[in-house]
């Protein structure tokens, strides 16, 4: 594994996250760690999809939800719209529920941005 931060414990502490490089596939893996309720209850959340024999954990697609919100990128608002265009018989409760407590913490408003998101789909 090759670390793509040049500072590693500086970068993990300010980003909670440690970007590595599997050197032998080329695949990027980003660890992500974590102390929050809510990264908790997501982790729990996970699933597993097998590659051949391998298991790779992935997020709910709830919590995917979440997680580009939040980060607020246009590829990610693009990435929620496509995700949601694909399921449309998701629960929205739980990322509604989410949003807001994030939106409290971190006075932001992405609740509402994602309210206007599923406005603007239909």
């Amino acid at each position: 594994m090759e670390y793509l931060a040049d500072h590693v414990d500086d970068f993990v502490k300010e980003t909670m996250v440690l970007p590595v490089l599997d050197q032998k596939s080329g695949i990027r893996v980003d660890f992500i760690f974590s102390f929050s309720p809510y990264e908790r209850q997501a982790i729990e959340r996970e699933r597993d999809i097998f590659f051949g024999k391998t298991p790779v954990k992935f997020a709910s697609l709830r919590d995917v939800i979440i997680h580009k919100m939040i980060a607020e990128r246009p590829r990610d608002i693009e990435d929620v719209q496509s995700i949601l265009l694909k399921n449309p018989g998701y629960n929205s409760q739980y990322i509604e529920k989410w949003l807001s407590e994030f939106d409290n913490a971190l006075d932001k408003n992405y609740r509402e941005r994602f309210t206007e998101l599923i406005k603007g789909l239909k």
